[in-house]
This record gives C-alpha cells, structure tokens and sequence, in this order.
C-alpha cells in the first residue's frame, strides 16, 4: 500500500511540474508573439493589401440553424466585410424557425440553378438562392436537410464555395470589418517567403525553374470575445465591454487565456490543436483532400485540423497554423447554467473523440510536432486533466479521513497551485491589454482580472464536472445532440421610451 501511494504520489508531482512549466513557457511564447505581432502590424499597409487584385478571394461560410432571432444583422455584418475578394454564403440547416423566410424576404432571395459540386458528402440540398439586388450579390443562401451537426452544414458551404479559401464562422458571431485582411496576412507572408528560382538554367528548356521551399499555411485563426453585454447596432460592435453576469463573465476570461496565452503560444512553434469553429480561415484545397469536417464528430473543429496536418505530413509537405492575438469576432456566450453544461459537456465529448480516433499518432515520430507534442499535449494537460483532478480530491479526501494528511504541506501546495492559476490568468489579461485595449476603462480590465481569484472556487469544478460528464456520455455511448442555445438577440436598437 506504501509503494502505491509513493508511486501516485510522485506521479501526480511530476505531472504537476510539468503542467505548471508548459503554462509558463506559453506564457513567455505568447509575449514574444505579442510582441512580433505588434512589430509586424505596424509596418502592414492593409490599404495595399484591401486595394490589390492579387489578393486571394475568400468565402465566408455561416451556417444557420434556427437563427431567426439574429438573422438578419449578423447577415448584414458579415456582407460589410473590408475585403475586395469574398462571398457570403449561409447554410440554411433544415431551421423549423423563419430563418429562411426572413432571408428571402430581407435580401430579395430567388431560387436559383447552380454549379453545386459535392465534393463532400452531405446531406441532400433542397434549394440554393441568390439576391435580384446587386447591392446583395456576394450573398449566396443554401437551404439543406437539416445534418444535426454543424459540421455538415459547413461541408455543404465548402462544396458550394467559388475561392481558394474559406472562412467558417457561425452565423451568430459579429466579425470585424478586418478580418479577412488579417486572417490572410499569415497565408500571403509565407507565399512571400518562397523561394521563386533557385539554380542553373534548364539545359533543356533555358529557364530557371521555379522551387517552392516555404511552408503553406493551411488555417488560421483570432481570439474570440464575448458579445453578451456589449453594444451592437445594426451589425455593428459599438462599445465592447465585460459581460456583467458572472458566468459569461468568467468565460470571457477563460478566452481571453486560451487563445492570447495559449493558441498564440503554441502558434510560435507551430504546435496549434485547434483553430476555433467560430473563426477560422482554412485552404480549401488542402480541407477537401482530408475529407472535410467529420459530420458525427462532437469536436470539430480540432478534428478537422488534425486531419488536414495529417494529410500534409503523409504526403511530405512542410505546413504551419498561425494564430493572431487581436480579437476579431464576439460571439453570444452561453448565459445559463443549462445551456453551458450543455455545450461544455459537448466539448468533453468531443475531446474523448479526438484522442480515441487519432489515437495511432500519439507519441508517434513519424507524425512529428503533431504526433510528439500536440496530440500529446492534448492527452495530458486537456483529456486527463479533469480525471487525475477528480482522482486528486478524492485521495485528499482519503488522506484527511484516515488522519494521513501533512496538513502544513498540503495548505501550502494549495497556496501555490491557487496563486499560479491567478498570476496565469493575468498575465493572459495583460498580454490582451498590450495587443489592444478593447475595454473603455482600467476599472473593467481589473474587475475581469479580479475574477481569477475566484475562478478556481467557482468556475472552474464545474468545466471538471462537466468534461467528465462528456467523458462518461461517450463510454456508454449515450446519445446527445448538439442542441440549439437560445438567443438572446443583439444588434437590435433599444426602445425609446416617451414621456
């Protein structure tokens, strides 16, 4: 009994030291990205970019289940775009609510014949329209049988998209006016990066070849915020402020931390999981050739990265993932206790997913950063996270039951693990802050930053309970959905109130 406890005890240490080194090195990637980040933006003329004919067309793919609350504004933001070369298209997933017909109506929609090549098998679209006003013509709806998933619908986008590139959002987000300009940056740096000649003349030709040696970009990706609280009119992000309520407001922290600190970190060493389903600019190419998003799949959008690294390192082609640290889309954060165990317990789901079916990859060097240190990563530090956790309480609970416990040493390592967590989570609010100042006020920066003392207390057993709660649907194969979260609506003006 002796030598198991021994061996759980410097286990748990060792797992421990390494999670708590992994956070700080990201934490000190992510400052060195910030900072190159920045460096780079000043010198970028995206008036050049936005005014030139070379610059790669994109299609912006939203798809919609049940959005009639919203529709029609985030519609309009997404056609407002600052970019020369795009298309919008909405997926119309089999909504049983007036999505559709708020579409037509609003933007003058007809049933249109076109070139719809199903490249990925999807469920049967029914019927594709286009606007008859030319302000509306980058506008392109597809009204589909609905595929309880979005991964479905965003495959049916990806089959019906005229550009190289697409960028698959929700339809519910509001996405910056310069998205599109900085999303591409990355993929047009490295096309630049490329040597173009190298050697001798052909002898048999006379000319140069051309060699390409650079890396290809194949997706990247922004920080997400939260839009609960904020002022939007018509579309448009008026004044970006903390959600009030105290669980979207710990999400908006919880963000902030994965994705300046931590997708910004791995960014610099091209060690990207994921790039989010809410934004994310991919090559299509490359997206098709690993078979799309995988429409039973309750992750995604990790798993769609996964394969298409996949895909690039089968096929002995150098690639990289980029992630910018300016937030670029809002989108409407769960605002109740239900809808959110729904959607974390979702992701748990999704995560078990992953590591099952990628499985042959882990700690397999033919598969290189992605099979030594991402997928890895992903096992340790996201997937058994909440289980030694879980395991972690109950041996404390045994301990204290059975008079075993060091109560000196236990309160101090509670301490530090408690004061490591808060000096994390600020550090990510800080490198937000050096990014851009997005809040009006020092006192809201520091009113989100106070939430990390309470974020172990309060928020945090409950992402625990809920992963594991993932966790179990998916060994006993419970059947789940990926649910609808009810709008709360933004974007609409206020009443005025008469005397």
């Amino acid at each position: 009994m002796e030598l198991i406890r021994n061996f759980y005890e410097g286990s748990i240490f060792v797992y421990g030291m390494s999670m708590l080194v992994m956070y700080a090195l990201l934490a000190l990637l992510s400052f060195r990205g910030v900072l190159r980040f920045k460096r780079k933006d000043r010198n970028t003329d995206y008036n050049c970019m936005l005014n030139s004919e070379l610059a790669p067309g994109i299609s912006v793919i939203a798809p919609a289940f049940n959005e009639g609350v919203t529709i029609i504004q985030n519609v309009r933001s997404l056609l407002t775009l600052n970019y020369s070369r795009f298309e919008v298209i909405i997926v119309n997933d089999g909504s049983t609510d007036d999505t559709l017909d708020k579409l037509i109506h609003e933007f003058e929609l007809q049933e249109v014949d076109f070139a719809y090549n199903e490249r990925i098998k999807t469920q049967p679209v029914k019927r594709l329209f286009k606007s008859v006003n030319v302000a509306y013509d980058k506008l392109l709806v597809i009204d589909k049988v609905n595929g309880k998933s979005k991964a479905d619908a965003s495959n049916a986008g990806i089959n019906a998209a005229a550009y190289d590139y697409f960028l698959c959002t929700d339809v519910d987000c509001i996405i910056e006016k310069d998205t599109l300009l900085r999303l591409i940056k990355p993929f047009m740096e490295e096309e630049y990066k490329k040597v173009q000649q190298v050697g001798e003349p052909c002898p048999e030709c006379g000319f140069v070849h051309i060699v390409e040696e650079g890396v290809r970009v194949i997706a990247s990706g922004a920080t997400l915020r939260l839009a609960n609280d904020c002022e939007i009119d018509q579309g448009v992000l008026v004044r970006v402020r903390p959600p009030r309520k105290l669980l979207p407001r710990f999400q908006e922290m919880e963000y902030i931390r994965a994705y300046v600190l931590g997708k910004m970190g791995w960014s610099m060493i091209n060690c990207v999981p994921n790039v989010s389903g809410g934004l994310g600019l991919f090559d299509k190419e490359i997206a098709i050739k690993a078979g799309g998003y995988d429409h039973k799949s309750f992750a995604e959008d990790m798993d769609i990265v996964t394969r298409m690294c996949q895909y690039m390192i089968d096929n002995k082609m150098r690639y990289a993932v980029r992630y910018i640290p300016t937030t670029q889309c809002w989108t409407e954060g769960p605002p109740t206790m239900k809808v959110f165990s729904r959607q974390r317990t979702r992701w748990g789901r999704g995560m078990a997913e992953i590591i099952t079916i990628h499985r042959k990859m882990i700690f397999n060097p033919r598969y290189k950063k992605l099979g030594m240190i991402v997928l890895p990563c992903s096992l340790l530090f996201e997937f058994l996270a909440p289980i030694i956790e879980f395991t972690g309480i109950l041996y404390y609970i045994y301990l204290i039951v059975t008079g075993a416990i060091n109560w000196d040493f236990a309160l101090i390592l509670l301490a530090f693990v408690y004061l490591y967590s808060v000096m994390i989570t600020t550090l990510a609010i800080c490198w937000d802050q050096m990014t851009q100042r997005y809040y009006n006020s020092w006192r809201e920066v520091v009113g989100l930053a106070l939430m990390a003392f309470l974020e172990p207390i309060i928020y945090h057993p409950l992402i625990v309970f809920f992963a594991l709660r993932g966790y179990w649907f998916f060994l006993t194969g419970k059947k789940s959905n990926w649910g609808n979260m009810q709008r709360q609506g933004f974007g609409q003006r206020k009443p005025v109130q008469t005397a």
